[in-house]
């Protein structure tokens, strides 16, 4: 073949950015993850820019028992070897990362199991930052699911439905686990009730939170863990930037490591807006 064909062939194959962000991508998009997916009708309607919603996270961010998720030991260095590496120790659920549904069940996906299909979400953003900043224990109410619901129009089918308490901008601080001196934590969380109605009434795949739990701080029964997680529906912790997305329109990617039998993960989340 002719180097001209070669490059005109090449050429034909190839996908613009403009059309991977106007839905015409999803079958490629698809076979770059070993599946292939029908483009969510969020990424279909094209966006013009991408917000990170992922903290950068060390051993010194916060976690649900206190003790550090993450540490790094480097192996190789770039002086010494030409080249850098490090190997890590990572709690699951550290960071902004996943709960796969095998998190609080017995035999739910694992984190590796996750049709890549629901990784790809048109985003609910459910505001609750206003009460949340009076009281710490503030839950998403079936209620607030129906104001959004009023506002917005129906929740998408395939959506994350996402909870922005405002508790994101206290990472850097005692206050986003803020336990009391009985080592209670208090923090905004779905109510069980809220995670039900998704349940019965939505076709959302996934629910998330800007805190360290689906539940709110004080919960000793993890009730909306235990409603979600068992229907193979996944969740998000530690999201960030909820408040430069708004409360509808935008699309999630959910970048969830895939290491066989995970409960969840470390993730690399952005939404396209």
């Amino acid at each position: 073949m002719c180097d001209i064909c070669v490059m005109n062939a090449v050429k034909d194959r190839m996908l613009s950015r403009r059309s991977f962000f106007n839905g015409g991508a999803a079958v490629a998009a698809g076979a770059v993850l070993g599946q292939t997916v029908a483009a969510p009708p969020a990424l279909a309607a094209g966006h013009g820019g991408v917000v990170d919603m992922t903290h950068i996270y060390d051993g010194d961010f916060p976690t649900y028992f206190g003790a550090p998720g993450f540490s790094a030991e480097q192996a190789f260095n770039f002086k010494e070897h030409g080249f850098n590496l490090f190997n890590m120790t990572i709690n699951e659920h550290t960071g902004t990362h996943v709960d796969a549904p095998l998190h609080f069940s017995a035999d739910g996906q694992s984190v590796d199991e996750i049709p890549v299909s629901n990784l790809v979400c048109p985003l609910c953003v459910v505001h609750i930052h206003e009460k949340a900043a009076n009281d710490p224990d503030a839950q998403v109410t079936p209620d607030d699911l129906k104001a959004w619901i009023s506002a917005n129009g129906e929740i998408p089918d395939g959506a994350c439905v996402a909870m922005h308490s405002g508790w994101g901008a206290k990472t850097g601080s005692d206050e986003f686990r803020n336990a009391d001196g009985d080592g209670t934590m208090h923090f905004p969380g779905f109510h069980v009730e809220a995670a039900q109605m998704l349940i019965e009434e939505t076709g959302a795949v996934a629910i998330a939170v800007d805190t360290l739990s689906l539940d709110h701080g004080p919960s000793a029964d993890f009730a909306a863990h235990y409603a979600w997680l068992p229907t193979n529906r996944y969740g998000i912790e530690c999201l960030a930037n909820l408040d430069k997305v708004p409360a509808s329109g935008a699309t999630l990617i959910v970048g969830a490591p895939a290491h066989r039998g995970g409960s969840g993960g470390p993730a690399r989340i952005f939404a396209m807006v």
